[in-house]
Order: structure tokens, then sequence, then C-alpha cells
């Protein structure tokens, strides 16, 4: 456990680093905050009740949209790339070598990755929302609290995604095209374009029930307070089934893909 939370450590370390980054990060989720926020408040103008939210509500999204994108990795960016590049040049039979669980040993380095989004891309858009915007704020700690295990949960949904995006490279070699799916796939069911609770029909309910809106929606509506009680334990237990469901589907195909580099090397 103490080599998976120093794995954790250094990964938040790591994007520490990049200060000039992190600033124009915060500054483009706040500027597109601003646009995305007043498109909505164009809308709910029109529709003050669309897809179960108030005006307060829906700018309240956006602004958790912008403040989960990053550490919910819904554009990808994450470790995916650099894992699917050890594929390609081979260091990944370094990895293998090493003491450590492959699939644990990037879960803890995206965790750290996660916190580090959340704290230094995370606050300060939401800061500036609430400062410009009526945004709808939890008056409890305990929404705080549930909101966090959410977005917890929401960000092993998401690595456990990008960990099977990234083993695809044993097989394509160049796992390009599968990213590039997997990112409008997160752009579109997460929640992020649109809130999936304005999807009509059977695309709303396919849409909930895929992974991808454990990154943004449900999060959301922790926060909203649109999930307590058993409800909150309902969308808990999604993210948790999802997590597991797919954490254990990367589990079989590296189990696979190691049998290949076993064999390929001799």
């Amino acid at each position: 456990m103490r080599l998976y939370l120093t794995v954790a450590a250094g990964g938040f370390r790591r994007h520490a680093t990049y200060r000039v980054a992190t600033v124009a990060g915060t500054f483009t989720n706040t500027v597109f905050g601003f646009i995305v926020a007043y498109t909505y408040t164009a809308l709910w103008d029109e529709r003050p009740q669309l897809g179960g939210y108030d005006l307060s509500q829906a700018v309240t999204y956006v602004w958790l949209g912008q403040a989960l994108l990053m550490t919910c990795a819904m554009l990808g960016g994450g470790f995916e790339d650099e894992l699917m590049e050890r594929i390609r040049n081979g260091d990944i039979a370094v990895d293998l070598y090493r003491p450590a669980d492959l699939q644990l040993w990037w879960l803890a380095g995206d965790l750290g990755r996660a916190l580090f989004h959340l704290l230094g891309r995370g606050i300060v858009p939401m800061v500036i929302g609430s400062l410009a915007f009526d945004l709808a704020m939890p008056g409890s700690p305990l929404v705080w609290v549930a909101f966090l295990v959410a977005v917890a949960l929401g960000v092993v949904v998401s690595f456990a995604l990008r960990y099977l995006v990234a083993l695809s490279a044993f097989w394509l070699m160049d796992g390009a095209g599968v990213a590039q799916i997997s990112f409008l796939a997160g752009t579109f069911f997460s929640g992020l374009t649109l809130p999936l609770t304005l999807f009509p029909g059977a695309l709303g309910e396919i849409a909930r029930a895929l992974p991808w809106s454990s990154l943004l929606q449900i999060p959301a509506d922790v926060f909203l307070g649109r999930h307590t009680g058993w409800d909150l334990v309902g969308a808990y237990a999604f993210q948790a089934c999802w997590a597991a469901g797919l954490l254990t589907a990367g589990r079989l195909l590296q189990t696979v893909a190691t049998r290949r580099v076993v064999v390929q090397g001799g």
C-alpha cells in the first residue's frame, strides 16, 4: 500500500510542476465556463425548467463541468498516452518486471493526477463562477462529502475506461483511433455537452446507463441535491459497479496482453 501511496504522491507532484500550463488551463476553463453559462442562461430563459433544472442549477452544472473536466479526464489526455507509447516502444516490458501490479501502479498515479487537477483547476473556476452567477451551492457539509465521494468514484471509472483504451495498443500498436472514439464518447455521454437529463426517450435512458455518466452527470446531481437517501446509495452503486466491471475487464485484458508480450519476447 505504501508503494501505491508513493506513486499517487508522485503523480500529484509531477502535474504540480507544470505551473504555467495549470494557470493557462484554469484560464481556459473559466473562459469556456462563461461562454457556456451565458448560452445556458439564454436557453433556460426560454425553458425555465429544462431537464428538471432551474436556471441556477443549470449554471451550476456548467461550472461543475469545467471543474471536473480535467479531474475526471473527460477529454482524455491522462496516463493513457504515455502507456500507449511505452507499449509501442517496448518499455512496457520493464514495467512488467517491476515488483508492482501494472494496473494498480497506473491507477495510483492517475489518482494523484486527479487530485491535483481538482485542487489546481477545479476550485478557481467554481469560485469565479460563484462570483459572477447565482450558483446553487450546497448548504450542508454532508452534501460536499457526498459529492467528493461521487467524484472519486467517477475518477476510478474514468481510469478504467482509459486503461482499456491504452491496452488496445498491444494489438493495434497505435491506439490513437480508439482514444479518439473514447474522447468523443466521453464528451457526449458524460453530460459535458448537455446534461443527460435533456436527452430524449431511449437515447436518454441509454446515455444515463453508460459508464461515462459517472464522470459528470452523477457527481453534478449529487452536488445539486438530486440524489439523497437511498437514491444516493443507488447512484454510488451504479458508479461502483461500472468501476468494478471495467477494472475487471482491464485486468483480464492485461493478462492476455502480458502473455502476448511473453510470446513475442520469447
